[in-house]
């Protein structure tokens, strides 16, 4: 699943490619991807425009002139892929998922008035986009439970260390996964974020000193930060809004390097499970408490 990069790095892209378009139709195959009524669509998507488009965790909000928003989740395997008329289906022969769309992966067609398109692409079928009033959009329920983002200004070593607070018996990796107490976090990045922190994954949060969450804290940004950089991870299907790749697993010190020298300390990382996900480690780097 993309996590907080990826989805930043599509928002950002959307952004720049999509703002100030006006929709003239929308053309689905797949009615769970896109479960909104024709009297929705004809009244409140349909000639309107695109005036801004955001993200909250992994949940990207294109807002509307209609006061409607399109809000999307791309879950396993959804992609946002934008064409113009001078640039349709060139760019990235090697990325089946986005070399010439529209193709079998492509469940949504927007089609704006300058005959410019944006497509959803999503094999597995989990994504989807909804068509919400916006003043509704805070008030979904998913929404409603997320913790704080962690690149906002409002993020800071007290706040983290009161969300932390909410899991005081967990282990840390479980809770940094856990959105309801910090937003967008994923697998690859709890596991960078950890190994920079030198925290064990394992680790019970309430045995963590507050100079080791500050730490992990500054490191959660840092990662954070890096991959947007980087534009995200090049994890399976992720692609940008333009159909590119990220890049930040090349960069990575830990994720994926399992029987590869930790860049630290030079001891072999290995991969154990930790909150049923599979977590890459150094055991010299990363020493649990006793």
């Amino acid at each position: 699943m993309p996590e907080l990069p990826e989805v930043e790095t599509v928002v950002t892209g959307l952004n720049k490619l999509v703002v100030g378009k006006i929709i003239d139709h929308v053309d689905f195959d797949w009615p769970k991807s896109f479960p909104n009524s024709d009297e929705e669509i004809r009244s409140y998507l349909v000639g309107s425009e695109i005036v801004n488009v955001k993200r909250r965790a992994k949940v990207i909000i294109m807002e509307l002139s209609s006061k409607y928003s399109l809000v999307a989740h791309l879950k396993m395997t959804g992609q946002f892929v934008f064409r113009g008329r001078t640039n349709w289906g060139a760019g990235h022969p090697n990325d089946s998922l986005v070399s010439k769309l529209p193709d079998k992966s492509t469940r949504v067609t927007f089609t704006f008035s300058d005959n410019s398109k944006l497509f959803f692409n999503d094999q597995r079928k989990f994504g989807w986009i909804r068509l919400l009033p916006t003043s509704e959009v805070a008030n979904i329920d998913f929404i409603k439970k997320l913790g704080p983002e962690p690149l906002s200004s409002d993020f800071t070593h007290n706040e983290f260390r009161k969300q932390l607070q909410k899991r005081p018996n967990t282990n840390i990796k479980a809770a940094l996964l856990d959105q309801s107490v910090i937003a967008g976090i994923g697998n690859i990045y709890a596991d960078e974020s950890l190994w920079g922190a030198r925290i064990h994954p394992q680790s019970v949060v309430k045995s963590l000193t507050t100079a080791q969450t500050n730490k992990l804290h500054n490191e959660i940004v840092e990662v954070l930060k890096l991959s947007i950089e980087k534009g995200g991870s090049t994890d399976r299907n992720y692609v940008d809004a333009e159909g590119k790749k990220g890049s930040y697993l090349k960069f990575a010190n830990v994720f994926r390097r399992e029987n590869q020298e930790c860049p630290r300390c030079g001891a072999t990382i290995v991969k154990i499970r930790v909150a049923g996900r599979g977590t890459h480690v150094c055991p010299m780097c990363q020493r649990i408490k006793k």
